[in-house]
């Protein structure tokens, strides 16, 4: 474009150079054929300059056309690439909620599998009860003597007979403790039903006499997810670290892990919240609770590992 503007300039030089030629009178004598020519080529020169500045200005327009285009496909570009983004983030989220549904689903699924196994095991014991009454009823033991009301047996027992020395158990120590899979199973029925302080107290009877029982981690987990629909997100975690550290074995330890690390990210504490996530994924990498990990991870823009290159 310099150049351009620089040979304009000499043209039109040369244009006023030629118009000064012509204008100034000249005596009638030098009036040659050079100066004839010398005006033709003047004029040559002019009508070159004004079609090259036609061409300038045409290109000229051509170009701003151009640049016009481009920025017209940038700012289109952008708004695509910010539309995308959102539907990226949109997906994303939809994903958390569709994963966090459906780990509910498949936790209310074993917990009615598990009270289903609890239901068909006392039925089977109350058969096996029934049958030994009956047992009983029709052939009673041998050695033992009828005693009529009102009346005292002065025979003693025969020898080796552990039946008829035995001493019925009054009932005021075993009644105390509440019956174990009932108890915990009417917990889970009340915590479906989101009565959540109702089945925060049978989880609780569970924990104070069976405390060495493996459901008694599975009430430490359900306590833990009372506290956190609560937004109660310490209490949560008291109870989530009582199922990891007490009940390592237990098959809610990965759902503990996870929702111990979410409500860690709720608390603010995202760098706590990270490392349980990440332990999630290394101790237990093939269960749903670690694929949900590995998304709630890459939504917040962090690794799924910490050896991993950055």
């Amino acid at each position: 474009m310099l150049k351009l503007h620089t040979l304009r300039y000499r043209f039109l030089g040369a244009a006023l150079f030629s118009l000064v030629l012509v204008t100034v009178p000249a005596p009638a004598h030098a009036a040659s054929k050079e100066i004839i020519e010398l005006q033709t080529q003047v004029q040559q020169l002019l009508d070159d300059m004004q079609r090259l500045q036609s061409t300038v200005d045409s290109r000229f327009g051509v170009l701003q056309h151009l640049v016009e285009q481009s920025a017209d496909t940038v700012n289109q570009m952008t708004a695509a690439v910010n539309a995308l983004q959102k539907k990226i983030d949109v997906q994303s989220e939809n994903s958390n909620g569709k994963l966090d549904s459906v780990s509910g689903q498949v936790q209310s699924l074993n917990d009615s599998v598990d009270e289903l196994k609890s239901r068909i095991a006392k039925l089977d014991k109350s058969i096996q009860d029934m049958q030994t009454q009956m047992q009983n009823t029709q052939s009673p033991p041998a050695g033992v003597v009828p005693v009529t009301p009102g009346a005292e047996s002065t025979a003693p027992p025969p020898a080796g007979d552990a039946s008829a020395t035995a001493v019925p158990a009054t009932g005021a120590t075993f009644g105390q403790a509440p019956p174990l899979r009932e108890t915990f199973q009417a917990g889970v029925r009340d915590y479906n039903a989101a009565r959540y302080d109702v089945a925060a107290g049978e989880f609780q009877d569970v924990l104070h006499f069976y405390p060495l029982d493996d459901l008694a981690g599975n009430a430490n987990f359900y306590l833990g997810e009372i506290a956190y629909h609560q937004q109660d997100y310490a209490d949560a975690i008291k109870s989530y670290n009582a199922v990891l550290e007490g009940f390592a074995g237990n098959s809610k330890a990965p759902a503990a892990q996870l929702h111990k690390g979410l409500a860690l990210i709720l608390e603010g504490k995202k760098d706590a919240g990270t490392h349980e996530l990440r332990l999630l994924i290394q101790r237990h990498p093939q269960t749903p609770e670690a694929a949900q990990a590995k998304t709630k991870l890459n939504a917040l823009g962090v690794k799924s590992s910490a050896h991993q290159s950055h």
